[in-house]
């Protein structure tokens, strides 16, 4: 820990890669700890997942991002960014976990699973997909009872309820109903909500048909290993079950920015607190970038919005040092 860093970056998402990118063409030090592999949410994004965006709104640090479909998928997302590190040689440690941060004489010591440093700046681009929104419901701690998704086919002839009305719903249903599985949606609401265009229509027939069965208006309310209870305006309805997917959406690490110092509203957003011209938090010198910045909105921020989170912090710290000099 003999040299101090300008940046620490937390996060090695799309954002955190881009905030590195930004350093690095500034002339500062720094470093990128991740706490998993390279993009890690990307890489747990199901198999076969299909962006909203066009590729070039995926692009960062001015790398081009050709894509062979009008939405790039998982894999190609993947393969870019593993290729925008390569070439713009990133400093960056993976499988380590930034665990404290603390502030200590004008700079920052930062603690990880392997090792300590030194940074005059920290940025936090973790994201918000490592902590899945619970149900709060019995039976929500069953193995059968998944807040991931990956690939459809190990759900071929199970009984499968999908919880949600969004894009991961949609896709799980469809996905799933496709390789084999008897689907059921429950869906809180009285219709669908913001779904992929090219997805939505395609789900509303197979409701319509009967393919996939949708309560809505509706909630679980139980689950058993063998079966699940289901709230409907009709009253309570029991049905066989194999597996819950419930795409209830994720939320950040509430509390490691609060034990860091973050600031946080105190309504049901929870907002991190930080200046949006800077992106710097109350933590004088230490800054949010992306998805992080929303709190529980996380429908606010995307790569393609918040990918000038980093051209903003590396100005600003830029700044900062010159009007010290």
């Amino acid at each position: 820990m003999n040299n101090t860093l300008d940046i620490l970056i937390v996060g090695g998402g799309p954002i955190g890669l881009a905030c590195g990118l930004e350093a690095k063409k500034a002339g500062l030090t720094y470093l990128i700890v991740e706490k998993g592999t390279l993009v890690n949410s990307l890489f747990n994004y199901p198999l076969h997942m299909t962006f909203f965006s066009t590729s070039d709104r995926l692009e960062i640090g001015g790398y081009p991002f050709p894509s062979i479909h009008a939405k790039p998928n998982r894999n190609e997302a993947l393969e870019y960014y593993r290729r925008v590190a390569d070439t713009g040689a990133l400093n960056i440690n993976l499988f380590e976990e930034v665990t404290e941060i603390v502030p200590e004489d004008g700079l920052y010591l930062i603690s990880t699973s392997k090792g300590r440093y030194r940074a005059r700046h920290v940025i936090i681009a973790t994201g918000f997909y490592d902590i899945p929104n619970r149900l709060g419901i019995p039976g929500e701690e069953l193995d059968k009872v998944r807040h991931y998704y990956y690939d459809p086919h190990f759900y071929y002839k199970q009984k499968v309820v999908v919880i949600g009305a969004n894009n991961s719903s949609a896709d799980v249903a469809l996905e799933t109903w496709r390789k084999g599985a008897e689907v059921t949606m429950v869906v809180r609401d009285g219709e669908l909500g913001r779904i992929k265009y090219w997805t939505k229509p395609d789900l509303e027939n197979r409701i319509a048909e009967g393919c996939i069965k949708a309560y809505f208006k509706s909630r679980l309310t139980e689950v058993r290993e063998t079966e699940v209870d289901i709230q409907t305006p009709e009253g309570k309805v029991t049905i066989a079950n194999d597996y819950v997917m419930a795409m209830t959406g994720y939320q950040p690490n509430f509390a490691f920015l609060e034990k860091v110092g973050v600031k946080l509203s105190d309504d049901i957003y929870r907002h991190p607190f930080h200046n949006p011209e800077t992106m710097e938090t109350n933590m004088p010198g230490l800054y949010l970038a992306g998805v992080v910045c929303g709190g529980m909105e996380t429908h606010i921020w995307f790569i393609e919005n918040s990918r000038e989170h980093a051209v903003k912090i590396v100005k600003h710290i830029v700044g900062e040092q010159q009007a010290k000099t």
